[in-house]
């Protein structure tokens, strides 16, 4: 994650919860010490080391923060992710919203790695779409990358995607793919929907860089990937469970997007622990 973004984030999340204080810990403590630890309850992937090290640190700098698993590492309940030292106040005005990032992203990257497994495919990969939680996308789509997946477009501006209503307002696939060569930098490719074989053959004829078959069938698939060079890249897109996975290793195309990832992935069981007393903190 690029670090300038992510501390503009944190410093963002942090002041929506902290605001002008915290009125608990301010008052109850001054400069005594703890120390606590990040403990999994559950099997997944971690997610989210350079959230805890980062947000300790943008709350004080003197709080120290040792790591005991990578980003990606698989875990097991009752391990320790990381340990934490510093003031009382400042290790709890920062472990809520840390928490709440890393479960996240942890289970984002846990479903991700099943999706993955579960495909077993050499040549497809699995990769996420927009639809991430407004002020996530960057931690969310961080995380499908450390579960094995990939990452479709971040958003509107670094690649061009001609969904249904850009080919009913241009009036063709032709004439959407014309307009947009006409301006966009030889760097930006063009991903055009298909839901049927004519534009599906539309869309090889216009020179597109990347056809998806939308909320196609995988009988639909196979007939339609015959019709698409192997320079033009594929992906299938649109209604696909985690389920339905068995079915697409065989498919042939290059990239299977699956929203899910994102917008329905369980946060993984984290909590935060006084590692003197060892009494859980996840109110």
């Amino acid at each position: 994650m690029n670090n300038l973004r992510l501390k503009q984030s944190l410093e963002h999340f942090l002041i929506e919860d902290i605001g002008d204080g915290d009125v608990t810990s301010d008052y109850l403590f001054e400069d005594g010490e703890s120390e606590i630890e990040f403990l999994v309850k559950q099997p997944g992937i971690f997610c989210g080391g350079q959230i805890i090290t980062s947000g300790f640190q943008l709350l004080d700098p003197s709080v120290e923060v040792k790591l005991l698993k990578e980003d990606g590492a698989e875990t097991a309940p009752g391990e320790i992710l990381a340990h934490v030292k510093g003031k009382q106040s400042s290790l709890l005005k920062g472990e809520r919203v840390i928490l709440n990032l890393i479960q996240r992203m942890s289970g984002i990257a846990t479903l991700t790695a099943k999706a993955v497994a579960i495909l077993q495919s050499k040549h497809t990969r699995i990769c996420d779409t927009r639809k991430t939680t407004p002020g996530l996308r960057m931690f969310e789509k961080y995380a499908v990358r450390q579960g094995g997946g990939f990452n479709h477009r971040i958003g509107l501006y670094d690649a061009a995607m001609i969904k249904d209503n850009h080919i009913a307002f241009a009036g063709s696939i032709t004439k959407a793919v014309e307009r947009l060569r006409l301006k966009l930098g030889h760097m930006v490719k063009i991903e055009v929907e298909t839901e049927t074989e004519e534009q599906v053959k539309e869309a090889v004829e216009a020179g597109v860089d990347c056809i998806m078959f939308d909320n196609r069938g995988i009988d639909e698939i196979n007939k339609f990937i015959e019709l698409i060079p192997p320079h033009i890249t594929t992906e299938a897109s649109g209604g696909i469970t985690i389920e339905d996975l068995d079915d697409y290793r065989y498919c042939g195309v290059d990239y299977i997007s699956l929203g899910y990832l994102t917008h329905s992935a369980a946060s993984l069981d984290i909590s935060v622990s006084d590692c003197k007393n060892n009494r859980r903190n996840d109110k």
